[in-house]
């Protein structure tokens, strides 16, 4: 009976750890195949954001001129991308994810993968958009 609670605490916390995305992730870009950063994940509340914490290509421009809100000319290194997504089953959406190199924003669905992240940006409908598959750091 010992080792049936075991097993059953054990694979329901390894289903919980799955479908979290709290932690540092390596973005791989949709056109290059290129790593460009490193964003941490992080959970305000009930809601989830992500941060730009390591720049591995450096930008033509080390600011964020082309955004729009209150993250126009912010340091791309440390510039909150993601904001707002909200926990949804196996799903991570609501919110929204800015590109720092055009500054647009997009509606935002995150889901995971194992060691993978797969990042959909999108206008409207979500079928309008760009996917990319982030990679977990250790």
């Amino acid at each position: 009976m010992r080792k049936l609670l075991l097993t059953f605490a054990l694979s329901l916390f390894g289903v919980m750890s799955f479908a979290q995305i709290e932690g540092k992730w390596k973005t791989i870009d949709d056109e290059t195949k290129q790593a460009k950063s490193i964003v941490e994940i992080y959970k305000k509340g009930d809601q989830y954001f992500g941060r730009i914490s390591q720049l591995l290509i450096k930008p033509a421009n080390p600011n964020c001129t082309e955004c729009k809100d209150d993250r126009k000319n912010k340091p791309i290194q440390g510039l909150e991308i993601i904001r707002n997504l909200k926990k949804d089953g196996d799903e991570f959406t609501g919110g929204t994810i800015t590109d720092p190199k055009t500054g647009k924003t997009y509606k935002c669905t995150i889901t995971r993968s194992g060691d993978n992240l797969n990042v959909r940006g999108y206008i409207g409908l979500s079928f309008i958009g760009r996917s990319q598959t982030w990679q977990k750091v250790n």
